[in-house]
Order: C-alpha cells, then structure tokens, then sequence
C-alpha cells in the first residue's frame, strides 16, 4: 500500500526531494528546472483537458480530408466524362458512316424513275404539305378500320 507521502512522478517528473544542492547557485539553477518542467506537464494536462480546441482540430483535420476526397471524385468524374464523350463521337462516327454507306446502296439499287418519282412526291409535300397530311389521315383511318375488321370486331 502507498503512504500518501511517498513521492509522486508526473508527467517524467518526481516530487522527490533533489539530492542536496552544493550552494546557492545549483539550488537555483534545481529550482528553474523544476518550474520548467512543472509548466511543461502544466501545459500537457491543460492541452489534454481542453476538449473543444482537440474537437476544433480534428474537425479541421476531418474537413481537410472530406474536401481532398471531394475534389479526388470529382477529378475521376471529369475524366470519365471525357471517357464517355470521346466514345460518343467515336459511335456517332461510325453511325454516320453505315448511314452514307447504306444510302449509296439504296441509291444503287432503286431504279433511277423511281429515285425521281419520289424526289418529285417529297419535293410537292414539302411545297404544299395539306394534301400529304390528308393522305396521312386517311391511311391512318384505313390501317385502324383493317385491324378492327382482322380482329372479329366491327
């Protein structure tokens, strides 16, 4: 069991008394280290005890890394926008290649009366686009009144 008068260490500091001083000098200079040593462990206890400044510290730390974190994704998405876009251009190409080579087909192959009849029906529609919206609605009528008939309805 400890007697409450056995000497205590704090902080790698002992309340022991110091071996005796060899004259005035080393008593001082024995003194001042004590003190320097007793506002240091003063100081560890006070950082140790102030909880919103270690709170205000890590929160700062826990922000720094968040915002690093934010701008790490948002590089990555960056670049996998530019990914995407790179291979969008890339399909659109090839899209539009199939279309001109599968328009030089059909050219190829439709008869050149054929090729004009049309250029003609598409060039009139386009000049006067009544009589091209009736027609539509009529086939629409004619397709709709064909299905009613196909399915035992009338």
């Amino acid at each position: 069991m400890k007697d409450t008068n056995d000497p205590v260490e704090i902080g790698g500091v002992s309340d022991k008394p110091a071996a005796g001083a060899e004259g005035p000098e080393e008593l001082r200079r024995q003194i001042e280290e004590t003190r320097s040593q007793l506002g240091d462990t003063v100081e560890e206890l006070a950082s140790k005890a102030d909880v919103k400044a270690r709170a205000k510290a890590r929160g700062a730390e826990l922000k720094d890394k968040a915002s690093e974190a934010g701008h790490s994704v948002q590089g990555k998405a960056v670049q996998a926008g530019h990914v995407v876009q790179e291979k969008a251009v890339v399909a659109g190409h090839v899209v539009q290649e199939k279309a001109v080579v599968a328009g030089h087909v059909v050219q190829e192959r439709v008869p050149q009366p054929v090729r004009d009849a049309v250029t003609a029906v598409v060039r009139g529609g386009l000049r006067n686009p009544k009589p091209v919206l009736i027609a539509g609605a009529g086939v629409v009528v004619a397709v709709g009144v064909l299905r009613r008939r196909r399915n035992g309805r009338r």
